[in-house]
């Protein structure tokens, strides 16, 4: 359990040992020369603690910086992507740990935009919340042909995100899910342009790999060069905007909103249902 960085011909070894932050070779065949791929497990569903977005955070700014690297593959074990984040462990900790997690966010979600080389996210099964930040950040995006991506935020008391979710679907698409904390479908997102290939679950990490090969086989002085340059002409600066989210995060849980919305998850719907209807009728 944890975060493993590993070249392609161990990746699933390395990924399956959970030894986290442990680093293998920037791979020596012809297909994994210059990939590094990095692999988030955390069971069961792959919602990570403060610990994990800070690991995750590091591994990818140590692959980045790493010379023989060219590009990296950005995986999950597990039947989803990501989870987002570890509610219970917020309510358990309380504020040390939402300020920990925003931090921890915020760290993840700008080591891979700002990873020296480029970043290939392979998603399957589930990619929510904090998952959102993560793809959205990354340079491509190859995903299953089972992969779900939404921001349930509201749902669980918090907010942010959406500068991500703004980079893979439409202005008024995003408020559409963001609202309503609705999923849209890997075709769905292939459809609007943010993911290059969707392909059976058994073939994703395969794809992903391809990719980064072809990608890899750059010249790797170069290819950090356009990763600076792409970045330098966005039109949004990622870490600017979700910061400014958060602030809002922050003021939610200021208000006390934040935890009333929180207390009801993983309650059935009548439950929530119920104890709304008691607050508005108070």
């Amino acid at each position: 359990m944890g975060v493993s960085t590993s070249s392609p011909e161990t990746s699933e070894s390395s990924a399956s040992s959970g030894s986290s932050g442990s680093s293998g070779s920037s791979g020596n065949s012809a297909a994994g020369k210059g990939v590094a791929v990095i692999t988030v497990d955390y069971p069961p569903v792959n919602a990570l603690p403060v610990d994990g977005w800070f690991a995750l955070a590091d591994a990818v700014r140590a692959a980045g910086r790493d010379p023989a690297v060219r590009c990296v593959v950005l995986a999950a074990e597990g039947r989803g992507f990501n989870a987002g984040v570890d509610i219970k462990e917020i309510q358990a900790r309380g504020q040390s740990a939402l300020v920990g997690v925003n931090r921890g966010c915020f760290e993840a979600f700008a080591a891979v935009y700002e990873c020296e080389v480029p970043v290939v996210a392979a998603v399957q099964g589930f990619c929510l919340g904090g998952g959102i930040g993560l793809v959205g950040n990354a340079d491509v995006i190859v995903a299953s042909e089972d992969a779900t991506f939404g921001l349930p935020e509201l749902d669980r008391g918090a907010l942010g995100a959406a500068t991500h979710l703004a980079r893979l679907v439409p202005q008024h698409l995003m408020r559409a899910l963001y609202y309503t904390s609705r999923t849209a479908t890997a075709a769905e997102l292939h459809a609007h342009g943010s993911v290059w290939r969707v392909v059976p679950r058994a073939e994703l990490l395969p794809a992903a790999l391809e990719l980064a090969a072809e990608i890899a086989a750059k010249d790797g002085e170069l290819i950090r060069l356009a990763k600076s340059a792409i970045n330098g002409i966005d039109p949004v600066d990622v870490r600017r905007s979700y910061r400014f989210e958060q602030g809002f995060t922050f003021e939610a849980n200021v208000s006390g909103v934040a935890d009333r919305v929180r207390d009801t998850f993983g309650k059935p719907e009548e439950t929530r249902e119920t104890e709304r209807s008691a607050r508005e009728g108070a």
